[in-house]
């Protein structure tokens, strides 16, 4: 059980980092820190800002889909 716990932390910890890079990187009502790095951003995902925050926005879904479920693996595994 111990390497599943690990594995299981490893990817946790990755997810959460993952998820605060996502969000971070998603354009809001006043662009804070994604107007600046949004031409870097543009430049690696490639695409027009629309198209960037959906794909962004997708990603997030996903990644937030992941830290939640292995936030109640973590959660089952440590009961037993």
């Amino acid at each position: 059980m111990d390497v599943v716990q690990v594995i299981l932390t490893v990817v946790h910890v990755l997810s959460a980092i993952t998820l605060i890079v996502v969000i971070v990187l998603q354009s809001g009502k006043s662009a804070g820190l994604s107007g600046s790095i949004a031409g870097g951003a543009e430049a690696i995902f490639g695409g027009k800002k629309k198209g960037l925050d959906e794909l962004l926005s997708k990603i997030t879904i996903g990644v937030a889909i992941l830290f939640a479920l292995t936030s109640l693996v973590a959660v089952i595994l440590s009961r037993q």
